[in-house]
């Protein structure tokens, strides 16, 4: 039994986590805010506090020692510079959950821990969007690094999806298919997706923690194309709406969530690379994959009964398909 803080849980990567190493027989307290319900269980210690307020937000970590803190939610300099160096003597190994973004928009791929990241965003930086979030993540990495030298991992996720996902990026693919009315699907076909279950995460987290494992380690997730998600999702009636008549009207990220466009490295849905993702080496380190279709069918008994909200907007797929029609 190994005694694990995780900085974060209520969400989607952290909750899997948490819940994983309690399975296992682990000691777990998470620290977070307490502001979202986490649906962990009831023997899953929690302490509150703020990461924001710096070292003073950290009270609750007083007097406790870890066998190892898993850091899901430092997103700032302020977060992570406060934490990793309040537990330097409480807590034996730091791993830090960084991101792919941490490499910015990559124009060569496949994607490898070796490819230059992006510059850090200076420290007293605490706007996150999506321009500073993986400026932010590199500086993240740094203090880490910094602050445990030699016993540090650092882990950059692919986007990560499966149950408890509440972003709608992988959700709004699954709910749109099930209407089976006609939907647009982007570009031809050809372009490629790849995400990664946040069940692996959790799992490879528990192996390297059982393992001692450290180093750098891209997490990502089998990589298909667009067709093939279609048909794996199970849409019908699609209509293929080209990158070029995408671009033209605008369409951003957000709207057709994990659609990047092979063709325009630069355009406004990001890096193609960013969809190319190599995790060979965590792979031998132990990260097993979901297959896809097991990833769809348990986001669809997850989505049973909720709701989720459309990312692009009705008047908008009926205006590109009807463009294409002309």
């Amino acid at each position: 039994m190994m005694r694990i803080l995780i900085l974060g849980g209520s969400h989607l990567i952290g909750r899997h986590i948490a819940e994983t190493l309690h399975r296992e027989g682990n000691s777990v307290t998470v620290f977070n805010r307490g502001i979202s319900p986490d649906g962990l269980p009831p023997a899953i210690e929690r302490l509150r506090g703020d990461r924001d307020e710096g070292i003073r937000g950290l009270a609750a970590l007083e007097g406790r020692s870890w066998d190892a803190c898993v850091d899901v939610s430092g997103y700032t300099a302020v977060q992570v510079r406060s934490s990793a160096e309040k537990l330097r003597p409480l807590a034996a190994r730091y791993i830090y959950i960084s991101a792919v973004k941490a490499y910015g928009n990559p124009v060569s791929h496949p994607v490898y821990e070796t490819h230059q990241l992006m510059q850090a965003a200076n420290e007293d930086v605490t706007e996150l969007d999506d321009d500073t979030y993986g400026a932010l993540k590199v500086r993240c990495e740094n203090i880490v690094r910094e602050t445990y030298p030699d016993s540090f991992t650092i882990l950059r996720p692919q986007v990560a999806t499966g149950p408890y996902d509440i972003s709608g990026r992988y959700s709004y693919w699954l709910a749109r298919a099930k209407t089976g009315t006609r939907m647009l699907a982007p570009g031809d076909g050809s372009d490629h997706l790849q995400v990664i279950d946040a069940r692996d995460i959790a799992r490879f987290v528990s192996a390297l923690l059982e393992n001692s494992g450290s180093g750098i380690f891209n997490l990502a997730g089998p990589r298909f194309t667009w067709a093939e998600f279609m048909r794996l999702i199970g849409a019908k009636d699609i209509v293929w709406v080209p990158a070029e008549l995408i671009k033209r009207e605008g369409l951003t990220f957000p709207e057709l969530p994990l659609y990047r466009p092979e063709n325009e490295p630069h355009g406004p849905l990001g890096s193609p690379g960013l969809m190319d993702v190599n995790s060979d080496l965590a792979q031998k380190a132990g990260l097993s994959l979901t297959a896809p279709k097991d990833t769809v069918s348990a986001m669809r008994e997850w989505m049973a009964g909720r709701e989720f909200p459309l990312m692009l907007s009705a008047e908008k797929e009926t205006r590109l398909i009807r463009l294409v029609n002309l």
